[in-house]
């Protein structure tokens, strides 16, 4: 080859910024354009749901107006379970609560000395950080339900939104 048809060769070749933005196969990077797209379509219409974590219960392990995902397939092959962070559906699609799964179907939960007893044994919480008094008397979860609370116990037992859950308002597990 000459030093003619070298240049020739280098002057058809697209500039460096086209290959870096279009690649060097325009139809290739066309299809995974649109593979792309249409993936995030999917994942964000029926996978992923994002939330804004409001209030001040799960503190500190989420903090107030973060901003996270609802993975809605993490419980399609197996049930939630205990220390799980899901979020609830209340009222719609937007109103929910983010609270942990403390006590799963069939199970008596308690609350003593700011103590969390599950079937009269102490669990113990690692996330709950802070002075916790809460005194409640056991309580029986059903058969389809589970018992969620927020990581904040500092608040009065009262002023804190926990109880049962009913299976089927369970979202998703959140991810992050």
């Amino acid at each position: 080859m000459s030093v003619t048809e070298i240049q020739g060769e280098a002057s058809k070749q697209p500039a460096w910024w086209v290959r870096v933005l279009i690649g060097r196969n325009p139809k290739v990077t066309l299809v995974r354009m649109v593979i792309s797209v249409l993936l995030l379509l999917v994942l964000d219409k029926f996978v992923f749901l994002p939330i804004r974590v409001m209030g001040i219960s799960m503190q500190p392990t989420y903090t107030e107006n973060r901003i996270d995902f609802v993975n809605r397939l993490a419980y399609l092959f197996h049930s939630p379970q205990r220390g799980d962070i899901v979020s609830i559906q209340l009222a719609g699609k937007h109103v929910m609560y983010c609270k942990r799964i403390v006590a799963l179907p069939g199970e008596t939960v308690a609350f003593h000395e700011g103590r969390l007893l599950i079937n009269g044994q102490v669990l113990e919480e690692p996330y709950v950080k802070g002075p916790c008094n809460w005194e409640h008397e056991p309580e029986a979860v059903g058969p389809n339900e589970y018992y969620v609370v927020g990581d904040n116990r500092t608040m009065d037992f009262y002023d804190h939104e926990q109880g049962r859950a009913e299976r089927s308002r369970i979202v998703g597990k959140l991810l992050l």
